[in-house]
Formats: C-alpha cells, sequence, structure tokens
C-alpha cells in the first residue's frame, strides 16, 4: 500500500522563520508513530503541514508532498482517512456546546450543528463511538462544564466519525491530571489496539504509549531521527534532542525521562 502521507524536500516559513526546513518523512496508515521533540521543535508546524494549514515553500531540489501515494487530492478527502484533535481545536470547543453536539459536529466539520440535518445513522454512530470511549454518561453536558480529559475524550469521539485510518493527537495531554491522563493513556490505547493508526506529537516520554513501535525526533524545524523505539528512546539521544543530561527508564513498555 502507499504511504498515508510521504514528503520530501518540504520547507515552511512562517513570517521570517522557516519552522519547517527540508523535511523528508513517509507515514504509512498502519503505523503507530510518535513525533518527539522540545517546544519549538516544529511539531505542530509539520501537523499543520499535513492537514494543509501550511503550504511549503520552494527550497534546494523538487518539492513532494503525497496523500496516500498521489499529489492530487481534495482536502475534505482528509476528513476519511485522517481524525485531528489538537489543543488548538480543544479551546476553539470550550463553549455552551454539549458533548453529543461535538461529535455530531464532526460529520459536517463545523463548530456545533448550527441548523445542520442529523440523520438517524449519525445519531447512531454518535451512540456508538460514545460507547467505545465510555463518555455516554457525558453526553449532555456543555463542554465548558467538563474537565480538560472529559473534553478531550469528546474531541477524539469527533475525530472518528468517518472512521479514519490514522488519528493524530497534538500535544493531547497537556492540562491533564494524573487521573484523567489514566483515563487517556487506557482511551488510546483502545483505539490503537482497534486497528486506527496513532501519530502521536508530544514532548514528554510517558506519552508514548506501548503500542507505539516507531519514534520520529524533530527539532530546529528538521527530523534529527527516525527509527524504532528502543533504538531512538536512549539517554544519549534523548539527553541530545533535550539539551540535558537524562535516563531513560523504560517499564512495562513505558518510557520515562529521569535525573534532570
Amino acid at each position: 500500500m502507499p504511504p498515508l502521507f510521504e514528503f520530501v524536500n518540504l520547507s515552511v516559513i512562517r513570517g521570517d522563520k522557516r519552522v519547517l526546513d527540508r523535511i523528508t518523512l513517509s507515514i504509512g496508515e498502519d503505523e503507530n508513530v510518535a513525533i518527539l521533540g522540545p517546544n519549538g521543535a516544529g511539531k505542530s508546524s509539520l501537523i499543520k503541514a499535513i492537514t494543509r494549514e501550511y503550504y511549503p515553500v520552494l527550497s534546494e531540489g523538487p518539492v513532494t508532498f503525497d496523500f496516500r501515494g498521489t499529489d492530487t487530492w481534495d482536502v475534505f478527502d482528509l476528513r476519511s482517512f485522517v481524525g485531528i484533535v489538537s489543543n488548538d481545536l480543544q479551546y476553539t470547543f470550550t463553549r455552551t456546546i454539549t458533548g453529543r453536539e461535538v461529535i455530531l459536529s464532526g460529520f459536517f466539520s463545523s463548530i456545533g450543528l448550527f441548523n445542520r440535518v442529523v440523520t438517524p445513522a449519525m445519531e447512531e454512530k454518535t451512540q456508538e463511538i460514545q460507547r467505545f470511549l465510555h463518555i455516554d454518561q457525558l453526553s449532555d453536558r456543555p463542554m465548558n462544564e467538563m474537565s480538560s480529559g472529559e473534553a478531550r475524550r469528546f474531541l477524539i469521539g469527533r475525530a472518528l466519525v468517518f472512521d479514519p485510518a490514522t488519528l493524530i493527537l497534538d500535544e493531547p495531554t497537556n492540562s491533564l491530571d494524573l487521573s484523567a491522563l489514566h483515563t487517556f493513556r487506557k482511551t488510546l490505547r483502545t483505539i490503537a489496539q482497534s486497528g486506527t493508526g496513532i501519530i502521536l506529537v508530544t514532548h514528554q516520554l510517558h506519552d508514548i504509549i506501548p503500542e507505539i513501535s516507531r519514534v520520529v525526533m524533530m527539532d530546529g524545524g528538521r527530523i534529527c531521527g527516525d527509527g524504532e523505539k528502543t533504538a531512538m528512546l536512549t539517554d544519549e539521544k534523548i539527553s541530545r534532542l533535550f539539551s540535558v543530561p537524562v535516563h531513560v527508564r523504560e517499564e512495562n513498555s513505558w518510557y520515562y525521562a529521569t535525573g534532570y
């Protein structure tokens, strides 16, 4: 099968800054990948390049961006293959919209329903997602009255309405306490085990669930490492990536940075 995404020599400039610098990267539909790096590394810019919020600029050599093996595609095709959850999206949805309405809005790529025609099939799919994510008891609660963790699960539900091949999560555990983090990890593992690919963008080693097998490291808008998880999450490589001496500890397929 062709890769879900493939960049060759991709650069993006925002203002006077090159936020992505000659990125070459290919990710398959069935892969579970972590994109790891410090704040300002270009991780979120890479996701915005995938979603076509950021467009490439000409740089040294040819530039290609293929989606499912073709360089000509409609951005709306992304909905059927990629679900996206970000902190920006959560901020947008912090309002008096119920959890149920948030999930239903995914069918229309809207913020709320605004007199949209909701079909019985959409209602059934929404109920199925709520049961899958164990959030049906929160269905009628407004988003601005939920905890960050509860709201995050409804945004994940919104991203799942078209049964995407891959779910992209950009810094998903920001603002979650220990209880919410535990619930979120269980949710993410359930999704990965169901066959949906995961692209997890993070600066935290402990966000990397055991189902993730590949780690892509970013710094300064560039990819500085890409490989199998156990080969990438080492003392030397993590210390170099974050410019601080650390010890990487593995426990039951979870990884933690200590000693800094």
